[in-house]
């Protein structure tokens, strides 16, 4: 009998319940910044950047300021949404030719692109594409926000003069990822101290990695302003750092860089509305997977059932194909840590922003003191495509933030996964729309993942008659609803109920957490 795959447990997260507002993420400590800055005052966007920049330090293999991301920004006084696109480009001077494809396989990262030589898309210095992240941040805060830079960066400041600690978990996050790290001297010093991942032995005195160079980055962020990281100081050091590696980034790249602020592209789904960045990323799809599911399946309350997921499954599929196929700047625009962010008002932010890759491009620029991103695996290598290489591109990318406005209840919500992301916020506004959930019933309901293979991966806790009904019509595979690898994407969400709002963190994370301001 072949190996795979179990675990035995079975976890519960319940949904965290506020008259106030709250905050959503990956990391605690993000969230509890988050929701302090909403305590003191502050609004849903002021927490969300704030959480942002704090879950870069506190998290920093999944997103911080070498990274981009997409968010989207309900005004509960307008009933408007806006979304802030700060995603990445590629290098002016990036040339396909070096990104040359081997013949059969493919690479073993988020997309299973066929293979480049050297893994060059996937991680080094060829990888890194143009950051949007502090951009997306500022453009955000200033036009939306109520609390000055100078104030909501200072938490993140203070983490990262503490520096992280590594428990149980943070050990395994780096030791999966411990043989690319080593391949940059200044990752392997950060993140293998003494060239193995750090452990913990003592969990009231747990094991610090902190980064001198991360900490004046960041305070002179604090002093010189988000605009000195594009066209200042820290703009020369990345400049100076990645011509020192060989990569293609330089200060023509970044100081031409701009996040926009857009319209959300909205949609009816049956009664609900639903708000999602237009452009590179998974709004359309997902927006395209809902219109493919609402005639074809007409819903009902309670859980979902085989006839259910076997709608999922088929919107998917039709979905993915066509995005596939058409989606990229080459085809012109058409209309990955999560955090999203309530306050008592009943403003919301569902905030995506990634490295891409775990430890995006395994690069850690020396004097900048964070990873950079691997933002080229993006791209399909292979030439032709609407999302093929080619320099000063924007890439398509699978970050979905979404606000969904509903008589139960606004909710906002998105996920961390590559490809998994958008199934998996698919299928929860499904849950909250189609079958009346709460919002804790939604997040402790199976899910499938059909994202861009031939496959249905179906979770384990499924009714063996809907796994067996997936089973008929395509290949299936049963997997668990797992720590890692996280097979159902990694989602979290808040709902705003009028006298009181709920919020849910992904329930197998053991960072995870809402947290109430």
């Amino acid at each position: 009998m072949a190996a795979r795959l179990t675990e035995t447990w079975h976890v519960t997260k319940p949904a965290v319940v506020s008259r106030g507002g709250l905050v959503a993420s990956h990391h605690h400590e993000a969230s509890v910044i988050g929701a302090q800055l909403l305590a003191d005052g502050g609004n849903a966007v002021d927490a969300a950047i704030a959480t942002g920049l704090a879950i870069g330090v506190a998290e920093p293999w999944m997103s911080g300021i070498g990274g981009c991301g997409y968010m989207v920004i309900y005004d509960a006084q307008t009933g408007t949404s806006r979304a802030v696109d700060f995603g990445v480009v590629s290098p002016k001077r990036l040339d396909p030719a070096d990104y040359p494809t081997l013949p059969g396989g493919t690479d073993d990262d988020l997309f299973g692109w066929p293979l480049v030589v050297e893994d060059r898309n996937v991680q080094g210095p060829l990888s890194i594409a143009t950051p949007g992240t502090v951009a997306g941040w500022a453009l955000a805060l200033e036009r939306f926000g109520t609390l000055p830079w100078s104030e909501v960066i200072v938490p993140a400041i203070e983490l990262a003069r503490r520096g992280m600690k590594v428990d149980w978990y943070a050990t395994l996050r780096i030791a999966n990822d411990a043989r690319g790290l080593s391949q940059n001297p200044a990752a392997s010093a950060f993140f293998l101290p003494d060239g193995l991942p750090p452990v913990s032995t003592d969990p009231d005195n747990l094991v610090t990695l902190r980064s001198d160079a991360q900490v004046a980055t960041l305070e002179r962020l604090r002093v010189a302003g988000p605009e000195d990281f594009y066209k200042g100081d820290i703009a020369a050091t990345i400049a100076a750092d990645m011509a020192a590696i060989g990569g293609k980034l330089d200060r023509d790249d970044l100081a031409a860089y701009q996040a926009r602020i857009v319209d959300a592209c909205t949609a009816r789904y049956r009664d609900a509305t639903i708000h999602v960045a237009p452009g590179l990323n998974a709004g359309p799809t997902l927006l395209d997977t809902l219109a493919r599911l609402e005639p074809a399946w007409q819903g009902a309350g309670g859980s979902p059932d085989a006839e259910a997921y076997t709608a999922y499954a088929e919107a998917l599929f039709a979905a993915y194909r066509h995005r596939l196929e058409t989606m990229g700047e080459g085809a012109g625009e058409s209309c990955t840590t999560h955090l999203t962010v309530v306050d008592a008002k009943g403003n919301m932010v569902a905030l995506t922003q990634t490295l891409l890759s775990v430890f995006g491009s395994r690069v850690m620029l020396p004097g900048l003191g964070f990873l950079m991103n691997n933002g080229i695996m993006w791209f399909d290598p292979r030439p032709g495509g609407p999302n093929a290489m080619a320099p000063g591109r924007r890439p398509l990318s699978n970050m979905c933030p979404a606000v969904v406005t509903h008589k139960s209840g606004n909710f906002a919500l998105g996920a961390s996964g590559g490809r998994r992301i958008f199934p998996a916020v698919m299928q929860l506004i499904s849950f909250l729309v189609d079958h009346g959930m709460t919002l804790d019933q939604a997040f402790h309901t199976p899910r499938l993942d059909v994202s861009g293979s031939s496959l249905v991966s179906a979770d384990t806790r499924m009714a063996p008659d809907a796994r067996a009904a997936l089973a008929a019509r395509w290949k299936t595979t049963d997997l668990p609803y797992a720590v890692t690898p996280a097979l159902y994407a990694c989602p979290n969400a808040v709902r705003d109920l009028g006298e009181e709002r709920h919020g849910c963190a992904f329930v197998m994370s053991p960072w995870g957490q809402v947290a109430a301001g």
